[in-house]
């Protein structure tokens, strides 16, 4: 039987294998801190028409109530951060939405390597989350010590920076614990000063129904007339809030060939955008992210910004 610290140590090195940034492992229990903050952001109406964030309040908060037994939540990063982005003279895009979605490219790295679990431990009992269930990924991820939650909400770490995506294993089996780190973003407000339509409310409170990101892509009716103007030619996601923060000026380029652009992306001028046929959305946006929108929905994102 393999020690506890044989363990973690043999699971962090096989994650980073797997090409993940970084690897932090907490307890598995009830996120008491975030209980009232989740409850507030709610009766806020923060989350919009983003509904679904009304429901499992319960799971969102104990994992052990979506993976009974659960003991340790593994949290793993895994960096996006392009090698080329797309120029300032078209419509954009969100980086992490560049290449092929990272639902696939996530859940296949997660299944290997809990199949490696398996293989090097035993039958152990867990499932694998990448942004599909109601997990709070960012609280999972700053309790495992892998950064601090900056004050647009995002997960920052020290000289890495922002652009990685956070995906999580739970699992019913007693792992070494990491400590939080804690919070570098002083009396920087980049990013606060940054946003355009003012989303990020106060430190650390982002309203989501007043996001970019909220209104290009979980928005399904009509973009309201008062935020015309503000999107600053963003048609899916947004990343000014990232873009300022002086942390990213750390960020590397990721070395994951799944999440590199099509070139025809990168060469799109507003003028393809404006006339892109259904067609050449397929081409483009085949594995992409960019296809939860769906193709009426980036028109009508264009649309709005062209008017």
């Amino acid at each position: 039987m393999l020690s506890k610290n044989k363990t973690t140590q043999l699971i962090k090195t096989e994650a980073n294998r797997l090409g993940f940034l970084s690897c932090g492992i907490s307890k598995a229990g009830f996120l008491e801190e975030e209980a009232p903050r989740l409850e507030k952001w709610l009766n806020q109406n923060m989350h919009g028409e983003m509904r679904y964030m009304e429901n499992h309040f319960d799971k969102r908060l104990d994992p052990t109530k979506l993976v009974p037994g659960a003991k340790s939540v593994i949290s793993l990063l895994l960096n996006y951060y392009p090698k080329e982005s797309q120029t300032d003279e078209t419509y954009k895009i969100s980086k992490y939405a560049y290449g092929t979605d990272y639902h696939f490219v996530i859940k296949d790295k997660l299944k290997q390597l809990l199949h490696f679990i398996e293989a090097e431990i035993g039958e152990v009992d867990g499932r694998a989350f990448v942004d599909s269930a109601p997990v709070l990924d960012k609280a999972w991820a700053a309790k495992s010590g892998l950064g601090w939650i900056g004050k647009h909400s995002n997960l920052l770490t020290q000289q890495v920076g922002s652009f990685y995506f956070i995906a999580e294993l739970m699992l019913d089996l007693e792992l070494e614990y990491d400590t939080p780190v804690t919070d570098h973003c002083g009396t920087c407000t980049a990013c606060i000063d940054a946003c355009p339509t003012q989303a990020i409310v106060e430190p650390y409170v982002v309203d989501g129904s007043k996001c970019i990101s909220y209104f290009t892509i979980e928005l399904k009716n009509e973009i309201p007339n008062d935020v015309k103007g503000q999107f600053d030619d963003w048609v899916f996601g947004c990343d000014i809030c990232q873009d300022v923060c002086p942390w990213n000026r750390f960020s590397k380029p990721h070395n994951e060939p799944l999440f590199n652009p099509k070139p025809e992306l990168l060469s799109m001028t507003k003028k393809d955008w404006e006339e892109i046929t259904r067609d050449v959305f397929q081409k483009v946006f085949q594995k992409s992210a960019v296809k939860r929108t769906k193709f009426e929905g980036l028109q009508r994102n264009i649309g709005f910004l062209k008017d």
